[in-house]
């Protein structure tokens, strides 16, 4: 039994009905094999993989009221109160695919996500590189793939937290946000799932026609990514730091940097980047 009037349960038959493809159903807003709603769980992304080892779960979502586990890259906890957050978790297989493509599926979601916010409520949300959603600078959403399968087809399941209606005290860190923090125009939490999960099917859909080219995506990523042009830090396995001005994302996901002081460029595949302030010149 819920009692919180702001923050009402997330309505699973409209979802379904929504979202969900029926078997003679030729209606393309219907991406979706199947969608449940859970009132708590440990993790969503655990979940899904868990199901995936023992069934097909292609196109499947899963959403939690509440996650007591949810991880962030490098395992970092996710945790917030009962239905102020969306806790969605998908998997996708992706046939034909070449396995060294498949890190471009956070990726493409991270575009979805910024899309879906921007369009429907209304807020000014930008990429930072790989896989978190920042509004002015504010993390709103972080977005974890894991690898479900390789052969024969790559499957991944990719899971979303986004922050709705978390008070500044409910914040997990100083840096995050909520969207109802930040003025949305839209914080209903059916609606944001709706939008969110379509736009993400319209891009895996555009994607998949295209043979898995990255092109088309690379440059719609490029475009929403907050961290070009930024100075920044990145932090390497093993302890290393660079430090410079990101440059561009190329077409392995990489994000390139401008070392301070050095030439030529680096790629980095995996790391943790922090935006910092410009170096000022007198």
């Amino acid at each position: 039994m819920w009692t919180d009037l702001n923050r009402p349960p997330l309505n699973a038959d409209n979802l379904r009905a929504a979202l969900v493809r029926g078997d003679d159903d030729s209606d393309t807003r219907r991406f979706w094999a199947r969608l449940d709603v859970v009132q708590e769980t440990g993790s969503t992304n655990a979940d899904l993989l868990a199901r995936a080892a023992s069934s097909n779960c292609d196109r499947h979502v899963l959403l939690a009221e509440f996650q007591g586990s949810g991880r962030g890259r490098h395992s970092r906890a996710w945790v917030s109160p009962p239905r102020a957050q969306i806790a969605v978790s998908v998997l996708l297989t992706m046939p034909g695919m070449g396995v060294q493509d498949m890190g471009w599926l956070p990726l493409l979601t991270g575009v979805a996500v910024v899309d879906a916010l921007r369009a429907t409520a209304e807020v000014p949300a930008v990429l930072k590189w790989p896989n978190d959603v920042l509004i002015d600078g504010r993390k709103v959403a972080g977005i974890l793939a894991e690898v479900s399968a390789t052969a024969p087809d790559p499957a991944v399941v990719v899971g979303i937290g986004l922050n709705v209606s978390l008070t500044r005290e409910e914040l997990p860190v100083e840096h995050a946000t909520s969207l109802v923090l930040e003025g949305a125009e839209v914080s209903d939490r059916d609606t944001l799932v709706r939008a969110v999960l379509r736009a993400i099917a319209d891009r895996w859909q555009q994607w998949h026609d295209s043979n898995w080219d990255v092109t088309e995506l690379a440059a719609a990523y490029r475009a929403r990514c907050g961290t070009l042009g930024q100075r920044v830090r990145a932090e390497l396995p093993g302890g290393r730091e660079l430090i410079g001005i990101a440059t561009d994302v190329d077409a392995e996901g990489r994000v390139v940097i401008a070392p301070d002081g050095q030439p030529g460029t680096v790629a980095v595949a995996a790391g943790d980047i922090t935006h910092l302030r410009p170096v000022r010149t007198e």
